[in-house]
């Protein structure tokens, strides 16, 4: 753990003479191959900005990530407020302490597979205060972005701290093939006039404009349904259009936002029918028609095989119950996954894992972090079919219950005889 307190410490490797100089441009030559490493594994890196305090942009950056979860992609969550770690407290991560596993990182695990990492985790209380130049800020965002084992990631969503200052700086030299940037304002002329600047630093450093978001845009009267204006209403909007941005959506206030936020539960997840929560889910449409830039750079490095070799080796995942073939695929105990080769047509090896906790769009990222390409199943939802197929894994669906190993034996042979889909809801 004693890695862990090296976060943001400033060392002074200049030395003297010709031997010190060189070590020191190796170790930042290997840092910068280490921290393209990392982000090469991950497609889109999003940050979330706002031109000043108090306007939600935490709880933002929280249900876009969750939002696009919900969508069965994979999502980091990086809280850069270095000063007002808010995200511990939002998820109710409160007190998680961090891993090193092979001198790695390992960022808190949150629900539907979103991994977290937040300076919070590093402080010894909530209370506690970071006090720190703009010199140890660049060090520990390099180590934040360099060194915690995100892993394969469709997006990254990076919280940062009000304002223009060195964290957004820093992140815009580290992460020159970022996305872009979301950012959040509330409909008053203050809020507004901070978020031109915004947009005006984005622009000056070369960072995309994804949009605007304008939080707390009227507030509906829970007895009545009159919306109220409380901080007036479309400002955000108008100056998109003004500064030529695209503009996101609105998002209404909504009390329930302020308790779940307090209770640490994800607001579009656990009311998702709420105008707010449509609200998000519309705000990750033009994220998820994003290019996927890690799998160009995947098709660009990899060099072009051969149709028969491409299917030689094979992963099959197949849904169990009671050690037969379950008809539910979301609701199975285990999963018998096989190593089949292809040419052979013969099983490899199996291994019977346990199913994770049932929750909407995570079975597609955690078969496929598996190795999984192919799936044999008695009945599966169209939802999940869709999110399968958007990530290359070929669906077999109708199979009737029996041994994983003899289903696959059939499989093999082209004597699998399959049905309809007894579970297409």
């Amino acid at each position: 753990m004693e890695h862990l307190k090296t976060i943001g410490s400033c060392q002074s490797n200049a030395g003297s003479g010709h031997g010190p100089g060189r070590e020191k441009r190796l170790q930042e030559y290997a840092e910068s191959q280490q921290l393209k490493e990392r982000m090469d594994k991950i497609s889109h890196k999003i940050m979330v900005l706002s031109g000043k305090g108090g306007v939600g942009k935490s709880t933002v950056a929280v249900n876009l990530a969750l939002a696009l979860a919900l969508e069965g992609k994979q999502v980091g969550l990086l809280d850069l407020d270095f000063h007002g770690p808010s995200i511990p407290k939002l998820l109710r991560l409160e007190g998680q302490l961090l891993k090193m596993v092979d001198k790695q990182i390992m960022p808190v695990e949150f629900a539907h597979g979103i991994k977290v990492m937040s300076m919070g985790f590093l402080l010894p209380d909530e209370n506690a205060a970071v006090i720190w130049r703009g010199p140890l800020k660049m060090g520990a965002i390099k180590q934040l972005l360099a060194e915690v084992c995100w892993g394969e990631l469709d997006y990254l969503i990076i919280d940062f701290p009000p304002g223009t200052g060195d964290e957004a700086i820093s992140a815009a030299q580290l992460l020159p093939e970022s996305d872009g940037a979301v950012i959040v304002t509330t409909p008053q002329d203050l809020s507004l006039t901070d978020v031109r600047k915004s947009i005006d630093f984005c622009r000056q450093v070369k960072v995309p404009i994804l949009g605007v978001i304008e939080n707390m845009s009227g507030l509906v009267c829970p007895h009545c349904q009159t919306v109220i204006d409380v901080f007036k209403r479309g400002g955000g909007e108008v100056m998109a259009k003004e500064l030529n941005v695209p503009f996101l959506c609105r998002i209404p206030l909504e009390p329930l936002i302020v308790e779940a936020s307090d209770q640490g539960m994800p607001f579009i997840y656990h009311y998702g029918k709420t105008e707010a929560a449509k609200a998000f889910a519309k705000a990750v449409t033009p994220l998820l028609n994003l290019k996927d830039n890690r799998k160009e750079k995947s098709m660009k490095a990899k060099p072009a095989t051969t149709g028969k070799e491409s299917a030689k080796a094979v992963k099959i995942a197949v849904p169990l119950e009671n050690g037969q073939l379950c008809n539910h695929f979301g609701h199975c105990e285990t999963f018998a996954l096989l190593d089949i080769d292809m040419e052979k047509k013969t099983i490899v090896r199996r291994e019977d894992i346990p199913a994770p906790t049932h929750e909407p769009g995570l079975l597609p990222s955690w078969l496929q972090e598996r190795g999984v390409n192919r799936i044999i199943a008695g009945g599966i939802g169209s939802r999940a079919l869709g999110l399968f197929a958007e990530r290359g894994i070929q669906v077999i669906v109708g199979a009737s219950p029996g041994d994983p190993e003899t289903i696959i034996r059939n499989y093999l042979d082209d004597a699998l005889v399959t049905g309809q889909n007894v579970c297409d809801h």
